[in-house]
């Protein structure tokens, strides 16, 4: 197993290299390195015995049948797609961790009693269209009319891109499945702080995002009174303080505007329009609903005193989601019998799963990130947290194959 655990290391620094920009680590969603990454981690796939396929919106699958018949499948993966000036871990370790358990078993001879399949999804970031979960949405059925209008920077709809937009019908019957199972960093500073390598999910955030338009009116910067001002990006600037403000009283509440834009955009021109996103994140659906209605109250009220329309319009509604008792628990002790002791710890961040748990059930492992850096081209997870985490994953699957049986 040591030499798979280097094996996956270098694999890992392979994938960082395929980049749609120089000198940074960018993939995104059906661009030419999205293209190339899918023909070499299909490659990799095959070389371990699966059988490759890219379906209708880009993501790769890699089947390994159990021998049996009518036997279930494990759901195994994460997403191939990266933010822009990107990490190499985030998405890709997802992929490649299972396909290296599953290498490590064939190596050994053992075969599994249900089949697997390693998903590489091509989209989760929502760098391209500006909409996350495009490439595990297509795989469960649940690319709708608004996701294939949408646009990329040059005005090319989704369903432009894809040129033969999926149907309706999920990779999968419900009854088919075993659930599956999401490698991750851990994107954050616990398992560092605790000194561990490896941490299981209780459950991933509930997310909603938005974005606010505030027009007020432009005029000259030098002639117009400060009391007579519709400054629109004024309003904004006031409401992004108010979130934050909101947010830390209310931990573990997240509120981050992460995009604004002006207009029009001169030095000595009052904004008359300002354009800005909102992420909201909780993992109780209900706090997170409170804190949206009492975030919009705030913005209208500085819209009403400052001259000021708003617009809000939601761009993204995801459900808190918590991961399968059953698998969870699996992993748990997978955990334990490799690192001594399991942490339980919930995601604030977004992941394939919350998608595929309309599906089937989830559950997922965090692995230990340096300094919890991610969204970085500093991104790092040392070997030896990776070897940890391959030894998890063969026991998880050698474990969930004795109690398949």
């Amino acid at each position: 197993m040591a030499q798979a655990g280097r094996r996956l290391v270098h694999r890992l620094d392979q994938l960082g290299e395929v980049t749609d920009e120089p000198d940074k680590l960018t993939r995104t969603f059906l661009s030419p390195a999205m293209r190339k990454a899918n023909t070499l981690v299909g490659s990799w796939m095959r070389e371990a015995g699966l059988a490759v396929r890219v379906d209708a919106v880009g993501n790769l699958i890699g089947r390994k049948e159990s021998g049996r018949p009518a036997a279930k499948t494990l759901l195994l993966g994460s997403h191939l797609d990266t933010v822009r000036d990107a990490g190499r871990f985030d998405g890709a370790l997802g992929v490649l961790l299972p396909l290296a358990a599953l290498d490590c078993l064939r190596r050994q001879g053992v075969t599994l009693p249900f089949a697997v399949e390693v998903l590489g999804f091509s989209e989760e970031e929502g760098v391209r269209f500006s909409s996350s979960y495009l490439g595990s949405k297509g795989y469960v059925g649940r690319l709708g009319a608004t996701d294939l209008k949408r646009r990329d920077a040059h005005g090319r709809t989704l369903s432009e891109a894809l040129g033969r937009p999926p149907g309706s019908v999920p990779a999968h019957d419900r009854r088919e499945l075993l659930g599956y199972v999401e490698a991750h960093i851990e994107q954050g500073p616990v398992l560092e702080a605790r000194r561990l390598s490896l941490g299981v999910v209780s459950g991933i955030a509930g997310q909603t995002r938005a974005e606010l338009t505030w027009t007020g009116r432009a005029g000259h910067a030098g002639t117009t009174p400060m009391a007579l001002r519709r400054d629109a990006l004024a309003g904004a600037a006031e409401f992004l303080l108010a979130a934050e403000a909101y947010a830390r009283k209310r931990r573990p509440l997240v509120a981050t505007v992460g995009r604004m834009a002006a207009a029009p955009g001169a030095a000595n021109v009052i904004p008359g329009l300002a354009v800005h996103s909102l992420d909201v994140r909780h993992p109780r659906d209900a706090v997170r609903r409170r804190a949206l209605a009492d975030l919009r109250g705030a913005a209208r009220k500085i819209a009403r005193r400052r001259g000021l329309r708003l617009a809000w319009r939601t761009t993204q509604d995801d459900a808190a989601v918590a991961c399968a008792p059953a698998l969870t628990g699996l992993l748990e002790r997978s955990v334990r019998a490799q690192q001594g002791r399991s942490l339980t710890l919930a995601s604030g961040a977004g992941h394939d799963g919350v998608i595929i748990s309309s599906l089937t059930p989830i559950a997922m492992l965090f692995v230990r990130c340096r300094a919890g850096l991610s969204h970085h081209p500093d991104e790092h997870v040392a070997p030896s947290d990776l070897a940890m985490a391959l030894r998890v994953m063969v026991d998880f699957l050698q474990r969930l194959a004795a109690q398949y049986e």
